[in-house]
């Protein structure tokens, strides 16, 4: 081919600067490496920034330090009886051995900070190896001043995890919060939450104490610009450079026309996935095709495009899907556009709540992981429709749980039924009409959960009878946590969509996060990890964080090994 005219060189390109590409960049430098990252949108973060961000991290210091015990070979034990045998994976065990040592690492050279998540089941609770808790950490809160106008570049979470317009909050935040005319403590927690949110609104967009995803965004990007690590907004991968066999670099396309960059130590594809290729979303998502997506709008699978013309080859659907699912709700802002709810843990759970389908019958237990209630939502479509589905309770459950948007203690809904959000209705064959599904059918299926609720059991789906479903139930609530009646006017209807968090089908690579080629050989040159590198959990959900947990740790691994070259 012709002589490339390249406009920079640097040692090791990365494409993509979610939580992926950016820990490669930020590992490479760290390495000694001279690094560029390019991110297509103007942000950094992609959808991790809009995540919870906690990480599926197997026997980690950070919950041994806690007290909380876990092994590799649990783990092992847990996901080979969720996937498979894993014995010819070998990525799947570097993960497991080598992710707390990655997360140590990271903890001891970057601004990169966790905290064990203490109890928090895994997903499949009832498996051989399963664990309760030992294997789920967070990033600790990170204070977005220190980014200075930079802070500005974080991509912010999605609307509806926000409270007064801008306010983030995490999981120990609700609790506080829900509470805070119970004790002093909850109040002046929540106190503090609210001046310091107050106090920032004075010179941001939006409150810069940082949780979740935003937090694990955050410290990612200060420990980019702490080591000089630059990032090129507006620049989207278009192409691959190979010469003499080897990746040599790559091609992007930006507002000032075309830059060619050369990689004298590789390039790293850390694009975000294929979630708004519609041509990919046939071709490896389940039917009926998904029409939701949680991911950022920019994630069009540019990483696995460039890769396959390169001589890369994509792993088909494993398990049935190319996805990692969420259940969603919609919501019409009062600027008209629409956002997505993703139902994780708040409301699916709590007593006094089914899901039913087109018939107005249950499909699935509620009290699943959202994962697992969407693949039951895509298995029970096949024999009758059940995509959308409903979410039925009554307001006496809303006072006390929320659901969806709709926080604990609301009493007036009728905001919520002239938006769209919710259908109700004083009787449950009036509600049946609303939802168009069979008045007798739904009033049957209310009654007989009714009994289960009486009894303790659930029979037909076993709703909590996992150590999952209790977690996320009612603990106070008796006889079954998860269990209860629905039975006090007026009653309420909720539609729910199936949404991916993430693409599972990615660029086939070997444990260096090397990408690989037809004959299974590593392509010089090129590396692939988060969303473009194809799951090792083969479209499974083992835990939170399943996603985030290997994104890091074969970013790692990736940037490690082109240090070596």
């Amino acid at each position: 081919m012709a002589k490339v005219r390249w406009d920079s060189e640097v040692d090791l390109l990365v494409a993509g600067a979610g939580p992926g590409g950016m820990t490669a960049g930020l590992v490479a430098a760290l390495e000694g490496l001279d690094v560029l990252i390019c991110e297509k949108s103007e942000l950094v973060g992609g959808t991790g920034a809009t995540s919870a961000g906690t990480l599926w991290i197997p026997a980690n210091t950070q919950s041994r330090d806690d007290g909380y015990i876990d092994s590799a070979d649990d783990a092992t034990a847990y996901l080979n009886a969720l996937i498979g045998d894993g014995s010819a994976d070998v990525r799947r065990a570097t993960f497991i051995a080598e992710g707390p040592q990655v997360i140590d690492d990271l903890v001891a050279r970057t601004e990169l900070a966790f905290i064990a998540c203490g109890p928090h089941p895994d997903y499949r609770s009832n498996l051989p190896g399963a664990s309760s808790s030992g294997r789920a950490i967070i990033p600790e809160v990170f204070d977005g001043r220190l980014l200075g106008r930079d802070f500005a570049r974080i991509r912010p979470p999605i609307r509806e995890y926000m409270l007064l317009g801008g306010m983030m909050v995490g999981k120990i935040d609700i609790a506080h919060l829900l509470g805070r005319w119970q004790n002093v403590g909850n109040f002046i927690h929540t106190i503090k939450l609210v001046l310091r949110y107050l106090a920032d609104r004075l010179r941001y967009a939006r409150g810069t104490r940082l949780v979740m995803g935003n937090a694990l965004v955050g410290r990612l990007y200060y420990s980019l610009k702490k080591n000089g690590v630059p990032i090129h907004f507006g620049t989207a991968l278009t192409q691959l450079v190979k010469l003499e066999g080897r990746v040599a670099g790559a091609e992007f396309k930006t507002k000032e026309g075309t830059l060619r960059v050369r990689a004298q130590r590789g390039v790293v594809l850390a694009t975000g996935g294929f979630a708004h290729n519609q041509e990919m979303r046939r071709a490896y998502m389940p039917r009926p095709d998904p029409i939701y997506s949680m991911a950022i709008t920019e994630n069009t699978g540019d990483g696995i495009q460039v890769g396959k013309r390169t001589g890369a080859v994509l792993n088909p659907p494993m398990h049935g899907q190319g996805g990692l699912w969420t259940p969603v709700s919609r919501v019409v802002r009062k600027d008209g556009t629409e956002g997505l709810y993703p139902h994780i843990i708040l409301d699916r759970a709590k007593p006094g709540l089914i899901a039913v389908n087109a018939q107005g019958r249950r499909f699935v237990n509620e009290a699943v992981s959202y994962h697992d209630f969407v693949e039951g939502m895509f298995s029970a479509h096949k024999s009758s429709p059940s995509i959308p589905c409903h979410l039925i309770c009554d307001a006496q459950f809303i006072r006390k749980y929320g659901l969806g948007i709709i926080h604990p203690g609301t009493t007036d809904l009728g905001r919520f039924e002239r938006n769209g959000y919710v259908r109700i209705a004083p009787t449950l064959k009036s509600l049946a009409s609303a939802i168009n599904t069979d008045a007798e059918v739904l009033t049957e299926t209310i009654l007989r959960q009714n009994g289960f609720a009486v009894e303790g059991s659930d029979p037909d789906f076993g709703k909590g009878d996992t150590e999952l479903n209790r977690f996320n139930g009612d603990p106070d609530h008796r006889p079954n946590p998860c269990l209860g009646p629905i039975e006090t006017e007026p009653f309420v209807a909720l539609e729910i969509w199936p949404a991916e968090l993430a693409c599972s089908t990615g660029l086939v690579t070997d444990a260096d996060a090397r990408v690989l080629d037809d004959n299974s050989s590593p392509i010089p040159g090129l590396y692939a990890c988060g969303n473009d590198m194809d799951s090792i959990m083969a479209g499974t959900y083992p835990g939170p964080g399943t996603t985030l947990g290997p994104a890091l740790v074969f970013a790692h691994l990736a940037a490690k090994h082109a240090a070596k070259q």
